[in-house]
């Protein structure tokens, strides 16, 4: 059985969002953030170098990252569900889509946050730049979700699941208002039907409402 070792808050939901997508069986250890940090407890730095999640454990196997824990499991014990061949006409989209998620949708909000706290004024330049910056993204994700559901195509995909993390948790820790992006609204409130998400969502992070609007 495969280990989830999910820090609560954080990426690592997309991994048991997954997991229940797939119906694969998991077995889930939970983390809670350093209340005064808001980082990964030493439990999970003794893991991982780098203390960060997610991490899962199949047999003998560690791995992080969860780009890579997605295509891995996706791969491994998915069949390939989730993820469009080569040969279907959704390919580069999903692949596009799927690594915009850590690329460019995931840092936008990070520098955002990171100038916020640094210079919380809204007018100073760096934080003004992280801001047109986000918008630009944003923009682009809206864009795309107007003329699909999903953002691989007609099918939901793991594009999806990379994604939804930046757009509904992150802004617990930077909040932001999505009105501006009707389209991005409507996707998230399609995942938010889904009754994979709602399980993952249940089994992971039973505090959290998620922000799907």
């Amino acid at each position: 059985m495969i280990t989830i070792h999910h820090l609560g808050h954080s990426q690592s939901e997309r991994i048991v969002w997954l997991c229940e997508e797939l119906d694969l069986p998991y077995r889930l250890v939970h983390y809670t953030r350093d209340p005064a940090t808001r980082l990964a407890p030493p439990e999970l730095k003794a893991l991982h170098p780098l203390g960060a999640a997610p991490l899962i454990e199949d047999g003998d196997l560690l791995l992080g990252e969860s780009a890579a824990i997605v295509d891995y499991l996706i791969a491994r014990h998915g069949g390939g569900r989730l993820k469009p061949g080569p040969a279907q006409p959704d390919y580069a989209d999903f692949l596009y889509w799927f690594h915009f998620a850590n690329g460019n949708l995931q840092p936008a909000f990070m520098r955002y946050l990171t100038a916020r706290r640094a210079q919380p004024a809204a007018d100073h330049p760096v934080t003004a730049a992280a801001r047109e910056r986000l918008e630009r993204v944003l923009a682009h994700v809206d864009a795309r979700l107007a003329g699909a559901p999903w953002l691989a195509g007609d099918e939901f995909s793991a594009a999806d699941v990379m994604s939804v993390f930046s757009l509904t948790t992150m802004r617990l820790f930077q909040p932001f208002d999505l009105a501006p992006y009707p389209h991005i609204r409507g996707w998230l409130r399609r995942v938010g039907a889904r009754p994979a998400y709602r399980r993952a969502m249940a089994e992971g992070d039973p505090d959290l409402a998620p922000l799907l609007d």
